[in-house]
């Protein structure tokens, strides 16, 4: 079942979009050549418990951490190590969310350590702008399918590949609702979007090829063809007037 929120839901929904928010923030910016993934992931879940809010992923199907941190071929679900250093040219892509007042917050984004080569830098460029390109499909009437298609016909006009085997989803009082939010046109449309509809759109891109596998360790998922992938994403609400970004880092409740 959807879940439809209401002006005092929403209103929570971006209090925790803005902790995950800045927990994202935090995490890029620790970002640098030398620096362990435990280290970042450390650092997120000390600042997320200073708001008063709790790691939404920490546990989650048993995941060991705050933040997933994945690196270069690594597409999502990375598991930060104290062994796992960054090192200058890799492009390392954060998933994290909080927790606070009953609601989740989620989103992600993909990081330079460094100079990165040109082809890591249209990727990451080319995957940001397939997010905006979904967010602005999403408006009140439009269906599902309709942020799928935005998002993969800009990749791959880009000459690009999105993951099929992975999609956004609807987020609220669980970190994962329905329904499917896909970066492919599937075989329907999808269901229309109604206003109180919040979801998390996140464009998972690949170099090349959209084959992926998941490693030994249950959680890490890599590309089949070894190229790099770059992952953004972005917890929005459907309202009347169009879409709101809930995952707004700068956005004050004016309390």
């Amino acid at each position: 079942m959807i879940s439809l929120k209401n002006a005092d839901e929403l209103q929570r929904m971006r209090v925790a979009g803005k902790i995950s928010a800045q927990a994202l923030r935090l995490a890029g910016e620790l970002v640098k050549p030398g620096v362990s993934t435990a280290a970042i992931d450390k650092q997120v879940e000390e600042f997320i418990r200073s708001q008063g809010a709790v790691p939404s992923f920490l546990g989650y199907g048993g995941f060991p951490a705050s933040a997933c941190i994945s690196i270069n071929n690594e597409v999502i679900h990375g598991i930060p190590s104290r062994k796992r250093i960054i090192r200058e040219g890799d492009i390392v892509s954060v998933d994290v969310g909080a927790v606070k007042n009953g609601f989740h917050g989620d989103n992600a984004g993909t990081f330079m350590a460094g100079e990165i080569s040109e082809e890591a830098k249209r990727l990451l460029a080319v995957t940001h702008e397939s997010l905006y390109e979904g967010i602005r499909a999403a408006v009140a009437g439009n269906r599902i399918g309709d942020i799928s298609a935005a998002v993969q016909n800009y990749v791959e006009a880009a000459g690009f590949d999105v993951v099929t085997d992975y999609v956004g989803h609807g987020i609220g009082r669980d970190m994962h609702e329905e329904p499917e939010v896909p970066n492919f046109v599937g075989r329907t449309r999808g269901v229309r979007l109604l206003p109180g509809m919040t979801i998390a759109i996140e464009p998972m891109v690949n170099a090349k090829g959209r084959g992926v596998r998941r490693l030994r360790d249950g959680w890490t998922v890599v590309t089949m063809e070894n190229s790099l992938s770059a992952h953004f994403e972005h917890t929005i609400a459907i309202t009347p007037t169009g879409p709101v970004i809930l995952t707004d880092p700068d956005w004050e409740s004016g309390e």
